[in-house]
C-alpha cells in the first residue's frame, strides 16, 4: 500500500486514507514521512479537534502543511480550507489524511475536494503480507499462466495455516499475539473502538443491543443478507438493524457483495451477501475458541469463504485497478461464489474447502452463457497444492495464492 499511497501524493495535491480503527493508517504515513519535514495532528486530541472546529484558519496557522491530519472526519469545517489552501498552493501531496468514518466523510470529501484528493482504504494485514510474500506487480486475475508465475514466489500453505490466519486476523495487534492477549485486543477494540465510533455518529443509544447486533452478523458472515432475521434475533426493528449495518459498512468492519444482475438472466436474486473484512473480529464475535475448533465447526465453510474474499479485496485495494466483483444466485438456488467483471469479460470462481473440488462445480458457469458479456476463464478457488486445469476453460486456484 505504501507504493500505490506515493504514487498518489505525487498526483493529488491531497490523499486520504481510509479504513477500519487500528490497521496501521497513522503507523504508515508516519513511517513514509520520517525523512522529511511534515507537521502531525490527530483529531482524537479533544483540543485539537475543537480548534479545528471553531477556527479552522487558525488551526492551519498552527499546523501548516505539508501535514498529517488523523482522523479528519472529525472535523468536516477543514475541508473547505484545505480546497483553499489546494488551490493556492497548487503542489502535490501537501495534505496526507486518515479517516474511519465513511459516509459522512466521504460527502465531505467529494463535495470539497473533488478532483483534489486521492482516496484509498488500508485494511488488516493480508495472510501473505504477514507471510512476508512479495505483493503482486500486476492486479489479480482469472489466468492460468500469471497464476504459475505467482506460484514461483509463494511457498505452499496447508490448511492449518490459513485457519491460523483466519482464527487470529490481520488486526496488527492481534497478529501473531497469544490467545490471551488476542481475546483482549478484541474485547478493547469492540469496546474503545467500535461503541465509541458508533455513539458518536448518534445512531445507537442502546450498546448492549449494539453487541448482540454484531455477534448476529458475524454468525451470518458469507450469507445472503437477511435483515428480518438478525433484527429478531438482536429484539430491534428492522430499519434499525439497516441503518446499524450501514454504520457497519462505514466502519469498514463489513462489505456487501450485490448481486449479478444481467437483462439477459431472468429471476436473479436481488439480496446481497455479507462479509466481515476480518476474519479474527468475526471469529471472536461467534466466540470460536481456536483455529481447531473453528475448522472443525459447522461454519469452516463460511470462514473460508470469508477468507478469500476479504483477500480479494484486500489485494485489489493497492493494485491499479479493482474489478467489479459480484456473486450469482437465481430463484433455483443455482449459486455461484464470485463473478469478476473486467475488460468486458465476466470470470466466474467457486470458493471450496477441499484439497481436490468436485469438478462438477464448473458446470453451473453455463448459467452465463446467457449474458450480455462473454464468460472469461473461471475457476475454483481451494486448499489444492498447485494451480492445474480442470478443462479447456477452468482451472485451480490454491487459496495461498491470493
Amino acid at each position: 500500500m505504501e507504493a500505490k499511497f506515493l504514487r498518489m501524493s505525487k498526483a493529488f495535491r491531497a490523499v486520504l486514507v481510509n479504513g477500519p480503527r487500528q490497521v496501521g493508517k497513522t503507523t504508515m504515513l508516519e513511517q513514509l514521512a520520517k525523512n522529511e519535514k511534515r507537521a502531525y495532528v490527530s483529531l482524537d486530541n479533544l483540543e485539537a479537534r475543537a480548534l479545528a472546529k471553531k477556527d479552522p484558519e487558525l488551526f492551519f496557522q498552527n499546523y501548516k502543511p505539508p501535514v498529517i491530519i488523523d482522523e479528519v472526519q472529525y472535523a468536516p469545517e477543514l475541508f473547505p480550507y484545505i480546497k483553499i489552501l489546494c488551490d493556492t498552493h497548487k503542489q502535490p501531496g501537501e495534505f496526507w489524511l486518515t479517516g474511519s468514518q465513511s459516509y459522512a466523510m466521504m460527502k465531505n470529501v467529494t463535495e470539497s475536494l473533488a478532483g483534489r484528493v486521492g482516496i484509498m482504504t488500508l485494511n488488516s494485514f493480508s495472510f501473505n503480507e504477514l507471510r512476508g510474500v512479495p505483493a503482486y506487480t500486476e492486479p489479480f486475475r482469472v489466468d492460468f499462466d500469471f497464476l504459475r508465475e505467482r506460484e514461483k514466489s509463494v511457498n505452499a500453505a496447508d490448511v492449518g495455516e490459513i485457519f491460523a490466519y483466519i482464527w487470529q486476523g490481520g488486526m496488527p495487534d492481534a497478529a501473531g499475539a497469544s490467545v490471551e492477549k488476542r481475546e483482549m485486543f478484541f474485547e478493547s477494540y469492540i469496546n474503545s473502538y467500535l461503541m465509541r465510533d458508533v455513539l458518536e455518529l448518534g445512531k445507537v443509544t442502546d450498546t448492549l443491543k449494539f453487541r448482540r447486533f454484531l455477534t448476529a452478523c458475524a454468525a451470518e458472515t458469507a450469507q445472503q443478507l437477511n435483515l428480518a432475521k438478525i433484527a429478531q434475533i438482536t429484539e430491534i426493528a428492522a430499519t434499525t438493524a439497516k441503518d446499524w449495518l450501514r454504520l457497519l459498512e462505514g466502519l469498514h468492519i463489513v462489505r456487501l457483495i450485490q448481486p449479478y444482475y444481467n437483462n439477459q438472466l431472468k429471476r436473479l436474486t436481488k439480496t446481497p451477501k455479507l462479509y466481515f473484512m476480518d476474519t479474527g473480529l468475526c471469529a471472536y464475535l461467534a466466540k470460536w475458541l481456536s483455529p481447531d475448533t473453528l475448522y472443525s465447526g459447522a461454519a469452516a465453510g463460511a470462514y473460508f469463504e470469508t477468507f478469500v474474499v476479504s483477500e480479494l479485496f484486500k489485494h485489489y485495494a493497492y493494485a491499479s485497478f479493482t474489478p467489479n466483483i459480484f456473486y450469482y444466485r437465481d430463484s433455483n438456488a443455482k449459486e455461484i461464489d464470485l463473478i469478476l467483471e473486467t475488460n468486458g469479460h465476466i470470470y466466474p470462481l467457486e470458493i471450496k474447502l477441499a484439497v481436490s473440488p468436485n469438478n462438477r462445480d464448473v458446470k453451473k458457469y453455463e448459467l452465463l452463457d446467457k449474458a450480455s458479456l462473454p464468460r472469461g476463464t473461471g475457476g475454483i478457488i481451494c486448499m489444492h497444492k498447485g494451480v492445474s486445469f480442470i478443462d479447456r476453460q477452468n482451472i485451480i486456484i490454491p487459496a495461498y495464492l491470493l
